[in-house]
């Protein structure tokens, strides 16, 4: 049974936390449909990233504004799709099971939108720390994510595990030094070992977590490996 020591925990929200797959995969469908692209590719193109970055990409040859305005659309789509957004198994386990200044929820939806999911979930109150994609100039897999999540709870990167279930996050945290618990709620095992992830669990309630009384330290048991 692998055993994780560290002082802190940053936590993806979408995939980690909540269970928003629907709900993004009928949003990003519906943004293909009006631009004739292929809905399964976007989807998967934008996963674990922001929509902004996402809709740059996709649409390379649009002006800034164009841009902007597509991005609005999307925020405005994601916060009124909400109604099957539910929290993942062991996702407020896990958040009670930490202090909250050693926890911090890092995440690729803006603030408005992360606070929505959140609350929809039933997690909103059990957040202590949150950095969302409003609170940052680079997106995953740019490691300032999560080197802001890390400043904030004072902790250095390489003391922090992140627990995600994207390879753009999970790249976001190794290249911020951390170490990457990857989660297969929505992506292959080769996928984000390929990503450099040091271990994978299905999911948040196949993580037992233990508070050292005496110390900052915080220890994880996963279960064997398959």
């Amino acid at each position: 049974m692998p055993r994780i020591h560290c002082s802190a925990l940053l936590i993806d929200m979408d995939g980690v936390l909540v269970d928003s797959t629907p709900a993004v995969a009928r949003v990003w469908s519906r943004w293909a449909h009006r631009h004739n692209m292929d809905p399964h590719y976007v989807v998967a193109f934008a996963h674990g990233r922001t929509s902004l970055a996402s809709i740059q990409e996709l649409l390379p040859d649009e002006p800034p504004e164009i841009h902007h305005e597509e991005n609005d659309w999307m925020e405005r789509a994601e916060q009124e799709d909400v109604a099957d957004v539910i929290a993942l198994p062991g996702a407020r386990q896990l958040l009670t099971s930490v202090p909250g200044s050693q926890r911090a929820v890092v995440t690729s939806a803006s603030r408005p939108l992360a606070e929505i999911r959140l609350r929809a979930a039933g997690l909103w109150e059990l957040v202590t720390h949150l950095v969302s994609a409003t609170d940052v100039l680079h997106s995953k897999p740019d490691p300032e994510p999560y080197q802001k999540g890390a400043a904030v709870l004072q902790t250095a990167p390489d003391l922090c595990v992140v627990i995600e279930d994207a390879p753009s996050g999970t790249r976001a945290g190794k290249a911020a030094g951390a170490r990457v618990l990857g989660l297969r709620t929505t992506t292959q095992d080769e996928a984000l070992f390929a990503a450099g992830a040091d271990w994978i669990a299905n999911d948040c309630a196949s993580i037992h977590i233990t508070c050292s009384p005496t110390s900052a330290d915080l220890l994880l048991e996963l279960p064997a490996p398959r």
